[in-house]
């Protein structure tokens, strides 16, 4: 019999468990991973191209309620979102299941299974996965960044081309939405590393209790579930990129070990005593006011300078007016693609609408309505009910936006005074165009 051609890995804490399934599944596909710590497959994917996850939903004795299941369910569509994640569950546990497949899981299976029945649904799922790939490819392929035509988001883009090049730390700032992540990719695509890892932590959804094991590593028996050697996040992302996502949430008491690790470019594990030297290049974000957090003593002001070497500002959607319609067109393609539909358009209304809305979420809420309105359209077209843009929501400005609108203000004012009011000096300076400059003078009446 002819072997599948595809990269398995079945996680699960009971080594007969492993045992009996690699013995099964190496009948009929070429290569089978087994893990009994679930935390080595973050490892596992930086390093190999991964069909097919056979998850288990519990692995802590007294926790059966499958929310480790879940969690790395959510981390391993995170690291690899063309891998098919089949959930393995008992009887009693369909619920959580269905919560995984509502996730993104492929299908579940029960235990104990039905030999015939499991590898049948794993060669459904590797063909899902290789559809995923191809759409992924596809998409990468024809357009992978939207940039847009606005003078501020072209600005950003530009700036985030210049410092690619270099090893120069970069901190990118954004409200929720406004494609951090996209832009860290970004520059990693345009960097010499684009060959290497691009690790994405979001330090944010990292507890106290796992700061450390995460990020640094550990060895093995530093603590009670440590059963072997470990590698972080920084080791994973060595030669390539570490993305650090909501920096300014990370809690003053764990800022001075970040700091210790960016300054000496060595990383020691939980339980060893020798560092180990790192080769890897960072990018931060937050949709915080770090220079406020600073001045507040929320946020240590050496650790602010190490990570702000370059800092990008992302603008908000509702300043970029000339990139709304190109964008959602660029979107509708994206779901298009991804759903595998025939070719869908905006009707006029729809298309007013999405000039007129608020978008205080940003790309974010823009991506989420248009891919509800891509399942939710008939005839191929989609309406202002389908993107659920009845009511026009208007934006309200916070605190913050008037602190970065003063310090718009305030550079603005500055140059223009170091060109003695030359518009095309001042402009070309400020990476806008006259036109915006004149835009930018009325708004903060600047004469």
């Amino acid at each position: 019999m002819k072997k599948t051609q595809a990269n398995i890995v079945v996680i699960d804490d009971q080594e007969d468990i492993l045992f009996a399934v690699k013995m099964l599944l190496k009948k009929h596909f070429e290569t089978i991973h087994t893990l009994n710590n679930p935390k080595n497959i973050v490892k596992l994917l930086s390093e190999n191209t991964i069909d097919v996850v056979l998850l288990d939903m519990n692995y802590r004795i007294g926790f059966e309620d499958g929310r480790e299941g879940l969690y790395l369910l959510k981390e391993i569509k995170t690291l690899s979102p063309k891998t098919a994640i089949i959930l393995m569950t008992a009887f009693g546990k369909l619920e959580t299941a269905v919560e995984g497949l509502k996730m993104g899981a492929f299908d579940y299976v029960l235990k104990p299974w039905e030999n015939d029945k499991l590898v049948f649904t794993i060669k459904q799922a590797v063909e899902e996965s290789r559809r995923e790939q191809k759409k992924a490819n596809k998409t990468i392929t024809n357009n992978p960044f939207f940039i847009g035509n606005s003078e501020l988001i072209k600005k950003s883009y530009s700036l985030a081309e210049k410092v690619a090049k270099t090893d120069a730390n970069v901190l990118i700032l954004g409200e929720n939405g406004t494609g951090k992540y996209v832009l860290a990719q970004y520059i990693h695509q345009q960097s010499d590393r684009k060959d290497k890892a691009f690790m994405a932590v979001d330090l944010g959804s990292l507890s106290d209790s796992i700061f450390e094991s995460e990020l640094f590593g550990y060895a093995q028996g530093a603590f009670t579930d440590a059963k072997t050697n470990t590698p972080g996040r920084f080791e994973l992302a060595q030669n390539g990129t570490i993305f650090l996502d909501e920096i300014g949430n990370v809690p003053l008491h764990l800022q001075s070990k970040l700091l210790q690790v960016i300054q000496s470019k060595t990383v020691t594990r939980l339980g060893e005593s020798k560092p180990r030297p790192l080769n890897v290049r960072i990018i931060s974000a937050t949709n915080l006011n770090l220079k406020e957090e600073v001045s507040q003593k929320t946020f240590r002001e050496d650790l602010y300078y190490r990570i702000n070497t370059v800092e990008i500002v992302l603008p908000a959607l509702r300043n970029r007016l000339e990139d709304k319609i190109p964008l959602a067109h660029f979107l509708l393609q994206k779901m298009i693609e991804k759903y595998e539909r025939n070719p869908i358009v905006f009707d006029d209304k729809a298309l007013k609408k999405i000039e007129e809305h608020a978008w205080n979420g940003n790309i974010r809420e823009m991506e989420n309505k248009i891919e509800r309105a891509i399942i939710l359209c008939e005839n191929n077209c989609i309406s202002v009910s389908d993107l659920d843009l009845d009511e026009i929501i208007p934006y309200k400005e916070s605190q913050d936006d008037l602190h970065l609108s003063n310090i718009e203000k305030m550079t603005i004012q500055k140059i223009l005074t170091k060109n003695h009011h030359n518009i095309s000096k001042s402009a070309e300076e400020l990476g806008l165009s006259r036109a915006a400059l004149y835009r930018r003078m009325e708004k903060f009446d600047l004469k």
